[in-house]
């Protein structure tokens, strides 16, 4: 038995009909398969690249590619905080933004909390500049981000 449930094979599977080749769907079946297990992990890698008929090569190409999966032993926390830095945040705070929030989870950015509850990240922009300095609480948008405001987000990740 693999590290992918019969599940997530048949949601990877579900996605075959809505692309135009079994190499497309690469991309999304990363995706679910790093929302479900934090992850992807190199036998994982193996798994999807059965179910699309590719080399597991091609799969990892276009996941390292992207900086956004997580591989083995980088597994995300419960919850992916980003704090943007591109220019719109980085001019209204975002570097002491995350200084504070590194400050106050106690990890850099890149890494998870001892509990494995949040990954702090830095993104290079998450498309929010009219709410700089903004933050994504995994795929939702926290804008007019300051300090007091991160702690209240930080505490209420940690419940």
């Amino acid at each position: 038995m693999g590290v992918l449930s019969e599940d997530l094979r048949n949601r990877i599977r579900g996605l075959l009909p809505l692309y135009p080749r079994k190499q497309a769907v690469t991309l999304p079946a990363l995706h679910l398969v790093h929302d479900e297990l934090r992850t992807v992990s190199n036998e994982a890698i193996v798994e999807i690249a059965e179910i699309l008929e590719l080399h597991p090569s091609e799969v990892r190409d276009t996941m390292t590619f992207y900086a956004f999966f997580k591989t083995e032993g980088e597994k995300l926390g419960q919850t992916r905080l980003w704090v943007c830095r591109g220019l719109a945040c980085m001019l209204r705070g975002a570097y002491e933004l995350i200084d504070h929030c590194e400050a106050k989870l106690g990890v850099h950015c890149g890494q998870t909390t001892p509990d494995g509850r949040i990954t702090l990240e830095f993104a290079e922009c998450i498309g929010a500049c009219d709410g700089a300095p903004a933050c994504l609480k995994d795929d939702v948008h926290v804008m007019n981000v300051t300090p007091e405001k991160a702690d209240e987000l930080i505490g209420s990740l940690r419940r």
